[in-house]
């Protein structure tokens, strides 16, 4: 069993920097009261690092993170000085494709895994408030979303004749290989879930297509149907996508694990996070068959930098995430523990309304990034 680990943090942009701060006092915590080492390395990147230096982070960084036993991300994006969007780079990406997409594919961590969790103490989001629609029991899946090709395979261009963009196309690549494998794992992770959808108590996988339409959907509706032949006792559900996003929202309690493309999956987990309480509560685990990257999903949100004020729930509950996969990969069921503390820890301070952030807290309660923080530690340092 390991002890020492090393971890690559991208803070990245904005307030990316500030929840990156609060994944290194996680992992201090934990060294401190299990003894686990982590040696973590700081990269810079993202829009603010290209625009002082002319690319998105250092030279070596991808070797660094291929080196590294576990990646963790803050998040990334600036706006253009020209107020034209985020900064984008000389090849027309936007600066901080590097460490996000660059490392999904080189890295090959082709799953993304996104859990959608209600916790008890928090409340559904609609219009902008604070709802309680949803029973914290009725909201309990998971997403898996391929991560390496679809929309974001990066085939595609502008033609400009005489200088001036007339055409542009993006060409969506799905292959056998790539939905094989993303659906195999949904499959797996129902399994290992155990506990089916809140609704029923079954094991469900749902597919989430526009195979009405489109080619590329119907391939991966086969491929779906041809795995779970392999699971006769885990139960088989197709949405079009469409039609999906209001039974998403209209019956959470359905929902076990559900798997998509790539762009369907980046749209419908970012619907789904209203359900967890907004996107402050929402974790992306990149994953693939040896390497993962963790992150919040919620992106750098400029106009809050610096304010300590966002939610660093999401970065913390990702870390939790990272502890987790390390400890599986490597069998330290020591940080297995540390990993399910630093959930539970977030569940405590969540559960007690006393220490939350503007987007959870009632109208003049809210706390700061840092103070939120500190609770979840103090919970974190007397469970360990």
């Amino acid at each position: 069993m390991r002890r020492s680990y090393s971890v690559v943090l991208l803070p990245g942009d904005g307030t990316g920097k500030e929840v990156a701060v609060s994944a290194k006092q996680v992992l201090a915590a934990v060294t401190a009261k299990t003894g686990a080492a982590f040696a973590v390395e700081e990269i810079p990147c993202g829009g603010e690092y290209f625009l002082e230096h002319g690319r998105d982070w250092p030279e070596g960084s991808e070797e660094k993170c291929k080196r590294a036993d576990v990646v963790l991300l803050g998040a990334v994006g600036w706006p253009s000085p020209t107020g034209n969007g985020p900064v984008t780079m000389a090849n027309g990406k936007m600066a901080g494709w590097s460490p996000v997409i660059g490392n999904r594919l080189k890295l090959d961590l082709y799953a993304n895994i996104r859990p959608v969790k209600l916790y008890p103490g928090v409340r559904a989001r609609i219009s902008g408030k604070h709802r309680e629609v949803w029973e914290p029991k009725n909201v309990d899946m998971v997403f898996i979303r391929e991560n390496t090709e679809g929309l974001y395979a990066g085939m595609g261009g502008t033609l400009s004749p005489g200088g001036r963009p007339m055409v542009a196309t993006d060409t969506r690549i799905i292959t056998r290989a790539a939905s094989e494998r993303v659906i195999r794992l949904a499959f797996e992770l129902s399994q290992k879930r155990g506990r089916g959808a809140p609704k029923d108590g079954k094991k469900r996988v749902t597919c989430i297509v526009k195979n009405n339409v489109l080619e590329g959907c119907r391939f991966f509706a086969k491929v779906f149907e041809e795995i779970g032949a392999e699971y006769p006792e885990i139960e088989k559900d197709v949405a079009i996508v469409d039609a999906f996003t209001q039974w998403l929202i209209g019956q959470p309690e359905y929902y076990d694990v559900l798997v998509t493309t790539n762009m369907f999956g980046d749209i419908v987990t970012d619907l789904a996070s209203v359900l967890q309480g907004g996107m402050g509560m929402a974790v992306g685990c990149n994953v693939g068959d040896e390497h993962a990257m963790f992150e919040p999903i919620h992106g750098s949100a400029p106009k809050h930098s610096g304010l300590d004020k966002v939610n660093p729930m999401a970065m913390l509950l990702a870390t939790g995430e990272a502890l987790r996969w390390l400890a599986e990969r490597h069998g330290d069921a020591t940080l297995a523990k540390a990993g399910d503390a630093v959930e539970e820890s977030v569940k405590r301070v969540l559960a007690k309304g006393e220490t939350l952030t503007y987007d959870l807290a009632d109208a003049g309660r809210a706390k700061k990034l840092s103070e939120v923080t500190a609770a979840v530690l103090a919970e974190l340092e007397a469970m360990l």
